[in-house]
């Protein structure tokens, strides 16, 4: 495998349980990669678990909970705990609200998610992939990161502190045998609009009708693709759309 050991991948998979997360976790069994499932929903990870086939532990993890995740990682089983691949998936946007009327606690929660989240995994995990000389972390973003739109204001700036980040982790590990890559979809099916919506059902269907959006399985072949490249190949960004989206166009309110 890409990362130079004869052993199979060790794979840690945040917001595992769904989505994203779940895609992943599918394509990489397929190499035989051994998981590390985590998420809230332990009947899904479970269920996840049971049909792929592979060595799999499951971790319920809230990544907010910084003293849980520390916890988490330290705990991990012997042979999971060399992580060679660290997927940063946990994450939602909540609300699509214009920022003077927006939700603060959706705000909140987004920080704490998607940007605090992701620092707490990263850091737990990052050390002993500099040890070893090896691994791979993986963020997924959002082309809400470099593209602005209506409500998008604080999901936005979460997925553009993910590039950002990743490209200063590129800047901290250079001479390092460690890739960082960030991953950014367009819009994807899956239970994003969702949650984003409060469970609205209705509201998220609208969001994917009318064009074939990505899939999760799309963004986990990505993931895949550059997880498995030889292993001197950094992905450093990776944006990736619907054929039917475009970033074009500009907002201009006439009188």
């Amino acid at each position: 495998m890409a990362h130079g050991s004869a052993s199979p991948l060790v794979v840690f998979i945040t917001g595992a349980s769904s989505g994203f997360g779940a895609a992943i976790a599918r394509r990489f069994a397929t190499v035989g990669a051994r998981l590390v499932l985590a998420a809230r929903r332990h009947d899904r990870l479970e269920a996840l678990a049971g049909e792929l086939g592979v060595p799999t532990h499951v971790v319920d993890l809230d990544v907010q909970d910084r003293a849980a995740v520390e916890a988490a990682i330290a705990a991990l089983p012997a042979d999971f705990a060399a992580v060679d691949v660290l997927v940063n998936n946990a994450g939602g946007a909540h609300g699509l609200e214009p920022a003077q009327s927006a939700d603060v606690a959706d705000w909140e929660t987004m920080i704490d998610t998607n940007v605090k989240g992701l620092l707490y995994v990263t850091r737990a995990i990052l050390p002993g992939m500099v040890a070893r000389d090896r691994g791979h972390i993986v963020n997924i973003g959002s082309v809400a990161g470099t593209y602005p739109y209506p409500g998008g204001n604080v999901y936005g700036a979460t997925k553009a502190f993910t590039a950002q980040l990743s490209l200063n982790l590129r800047a901290d590990l250079a001479g390092k045998r460690v890739r960082v890559t960030s991953i950014e979809p367009g819009m994807a099916e899956t239970e994003f609009s969702l949650v984003r919506f409060k469970g609205d059902e209705e509201k998220a269907k609208a969001a994917y009708q009318g064009f074939p959006p990505l899939s999760a399985d799309d963004v986990a072949e990505a993931v895949f693709w550059c997880a498995t490249l030889p292993a001197h190949v950094n992905v450093n960004r990776l944006e990736l759309m619907s054929v039917m989206q475009s970033f074009a166009g500009f907002s201009i309110k006439r009188s």
